[in-house]
């Protein structure tokens, strides 16, 4: 029976030093064996045996965590008390100066934080502070990571949640913002008018420069088939006169011709006279011109009238004369 006893205990014993020398270290974590309260080793993830009661394993985890930081009350340089939110992003890079340069690295890390958002956010205006987030964010990332880099940690980043004015600055804020949207409306408003007027006025510049233009070249192309008109005409009428002049002389010719080819004897030339004065005193005008040279008509007529006792029958027995008064 004594023996059965003993042999449970001994199960169990083995059991509990099984238990602790057989350790399990995931992926996402290292560990940090300490022997005889000394650092001995950094093991990777999986399964690990330590001698118990002589080891110590301490698991850390290589995740990234955050740590969010308490609201600060801060003054920015134009005296306004704003509440400011934030949180820091880290990730450990080396457990050994995580677990033994540091006590407590989120009591730390919040501390730096807080202090240094008091800082970078006191030396700005409220509404650069509102509007320059990324700016804060990144300054405050390059003081944390600088300051953990001994702490085996990497800040990856810093946000700032929110800034939160007081009430009455939020109102005088809104106010502000109501307004600059009032004179951005009205600004736009009268940029849009002036474009309009602009174009407007552009236009009828246009307008009245095409109908000028248009005006012009109707002038010029009436003045032209004007002129074209008047030299179709001229044409025309040269034409008609040069075919009435060349007619003109084509009769005179063929008189002239006719003329000399019957060989007139001065007697009807004579005669052709008379009957032409004939004709020209039977017309309606006032006045008869005679040629100046009256003794040639003279002579001419008493020629005749020679011919004509001549040639008159019975003229030798009546003894009829002919007599011209001048």
């Amino acid at each position: 029976m004594a023996y059965l006893i003993v042999l449970v205990v001994l199960t169990v014993m083995l059991l509990i030093v099984s238990a602790a020398a057989v350790k399990i270290i995931r992926p996402y974590e290292r560990g940090l064996v300490e022997r005889l309260g000394r650092y001995h080793l950094t093991v990777e993830p999986g399964m690990r045996i330590i001698i118990p009661f002589v080891d110590r394993l301490i698991r850390v985890d290589m995740r990234e965590s955050v740590v969010e930081i308490p609201p600060q009350e801060v003054i920015t340089s134009d005296n306004v008390v704003v509440s400011v939110y934030a949180v820091v992003y880290y990730e450990a890079t080396d457990p050994h100066r995580l677990i033994y340069n540091v006590a407590n690295f989120m009591s730390a890390v919040t501390k730096l934080a807080q202090t240094n958002l008091r800082n970078v956010i006191g030396d700005m205006q409220l509404d650069e502070a509102l509007t320059a987030s990324e700016m804060v964010n990144a300054r405050l990332r390059d003081i944390l990571d600088d300051a953990t880099d001994k702490w085996g940690t990497r800040v990856v980043r810093v946000e700032i949640q929110r800034i939160d004015p007081p009430k009455d600055v939020v109102t005088a804020m809104h106010n502000q913002m109501r307004a600059e949207r009032t004179r951005r409306a009205l600004v736009t408003e009268a940029a849009g008018d002036k474009e309009a007027a602009i174009t407007r006025a552009e236009g009828e510049k246009q307008a009245a420069i095409l109908q000028a233009e248009g005006v012009r070249q109707r002038q010029i192309l009436e003045a032209e088939g004007e002129a074209q008109a008047t030299q179709t005409l001229a044409d025309a009428d040269r034409y008609r006169q040069r075919a009435e002049a060349e007619g003109e002389a084509d009769a005179i010719r063929s008189v002239y011709q006719a003329i000399h080819d019957g060989r007139p004897t001065n007697d009807l030339i004579a005669v052709k006279y008379l009957q032409s004065l004939e004709t020209v005193a039977q017309g309606k005008a006032t006045k008869i011109f005679l040629p100046t040279e009256a003794s040639a008509v003279l002579g001419a007529l008493g020629g005749m009238a020679e011919l004509l006792k001549e040639t008159s029958p019975g003229s030798a027995g009546n003894g009829h004369k002919v007599s011209l008064n001048r």
